[in-house]
């Protein structure tokens, strides 16, 4: 039976208390999730500003991904050894570099490198950010921590992706990125002030790489990359359907997103608490949830309001987030680091295949509406995983009672 991720984290007390280091992680989550789910948004004001098409220009997006993908195992494997609050500091100074970049990209090439370098450090700042709140909380309290430096993420999605989105139609898109720069560099003078000092303990490479022999580590992210794939197939063609289908107006669209965001924070706030009660019952239930609300989706877009609660429950899917986090750290044994990231890395390849699946239905002449479709079958995959990896463990579980001591 694997060993519970509490005795890997040593307790630290923050020098103005956990509150505000939890709030500075937070903001460093508002950066990124701002970056993150502003430049969909933005995409169509890109793709015109460098004269090329949506397609094309949807590749600054995967690019992102792929940068959260490659970036977070890597980062988190060789730099095991250093300090956790430095790394943090470190890594949101490449993510405010990456878009400062992406603000002075004079051509579509170099807009696709700043976006992957962007990308880099956002599945380790999460990963890291998370394992520094679940060392200043109390044991049975690291659901409810972790979803605290969510929040960041989920909030974006309120405030920072309509503000970003805003400026980008208004200013250009170069504002846009700079904001989301600003954001990055705010966090790293909060967390210089606010976060505790927080060793890397006895971690190193070699340590770290083991996380890769863990059957329930792979399972996990594979739960994951297919699951929550169906959230993004919905949202990567959310403007075009509510432009097209909806018909509603360019405000009332940001009025949507907005309330998406505020789905997302309710669901995490209310996922953290769940996940301190059942890791495996609350990412069972979400997953149900979700097939039912994407499922909706396809019948709801019609109707401007039922589009907005439909919206509602369908960002409320986020309260996966801290249970599987959470469960990542209980499996990963002493390469606590890596697999904490590898959760976003997974969460990205779940957007690219969202995303894929769902243009491919489009392309298809299923029309915009399928997106809700194609979301409740992936949903259905993950929850297919998710037994997969629960008849394991038992298994596991249950050969290791029998045998002799």
């Amino acid at each position: 039976m694997h060993a519970s991720a509490d005795s890997f984290i040593p307790r630290v007390n923050a020098p103005f208390g956990a509150g505000y280091a939890d709030l500075a992680l937070a903001i460093g989550g508002l950066a990124i999730g701002t970056g993150e789910f502003a430049s969909m948004s933005i995409l169509p004001v890109v793709a015109n500003d460098l004269g090329t098409t949506l397609p094309e220009m949807s590749h600054m997006i995967s690019a992102y991904a792929l940068g959260v993908v490659v970036g977070a195992p890597l980062i988190t494997i060789f730099l095991a050894r250093m300090p956790r609050r430095l790394m943090l500091i470190c890594l949101m100074l490449m993510f405010a570099g990456g878009n400062l970049l992406s603000a002075i990209a004079p051509n579509y090439g170099l807009l696709v490198v700043a976006r992957f370098i962007a990308g880099i450090p956002h599945g380790a700042f999460f990963g890291v950010a998370a394992l520094v709140a679940a060392a200043m909380a109390e044991p049975d309290r690291r659901g409810q921590a972790v979803a605290r430096v969510l929040m960041g993420l989920t909030v974006a999605n309120i405030f920072g992706v309509p503000l970003a989105t805003y400026i980008g139609q208004t200013m250009g898109w170069r504002p846009a990125f700079l904001l989301v720069a600003a954001l990055g560099l705010l966090t790293m003078l909060m967390m210089r002030i606010f976060v505790p000092k927080v060793a890397a303990g006895d971690s190193s490479p070699r340590r770290e790489l083991g996380v890769f022999r863990r059957l329930q580590v792979w399972l996990t992210l594979l739960m994951v990359a297919i699951g929550f794939g169906g959230m993004f197939a919905v949202y990567t063609f959310i403007t075009p359907t509510l432009t097209e289908i909806t018909k509603v107006s360019p405000l009332v669209i940001s009025i949507l997103l907005a309330v998406i965001g505020v789905g997302m924070t309710v669901g995490n706030m209310i996922g953290g608490w769940l996940a301190d009660r059942s890791r495996l019952w609350t990412i069972f239930g979400v997953l149900v949830w979700n097939v039912v609300a994407l499922i909706a989706f396809s019948y709801t877009t019609t109707n401007v309001w039922l589009t907005a609660i439909n919206l509602f429950a369908i960002g409320a899917g986020i309260a996966v987030a801290p249970a599987v986090q959470t469960r990542l750290m209980d499996v990963a044994g002493d390469a606590q680091t890596v697999a904490a990231a590898l959760n976003h890395s997974a969460f990205n390849i779940a957007n690219a295949l969202g995303a894929y699946a769902g243009g491919i239905a489009i392309a298809m002449g299923a029309g915009l509406q399928s997106t809700g479709w194609v979301g409740a079958l992936l949903a259905c995959g993950g929850i297919v995983v998710l037994g997969i990896s629960v008849m394991v463990e038992n298994r596991s579980r249950n050969l290791a009672d029998v045998q002799p001591a």
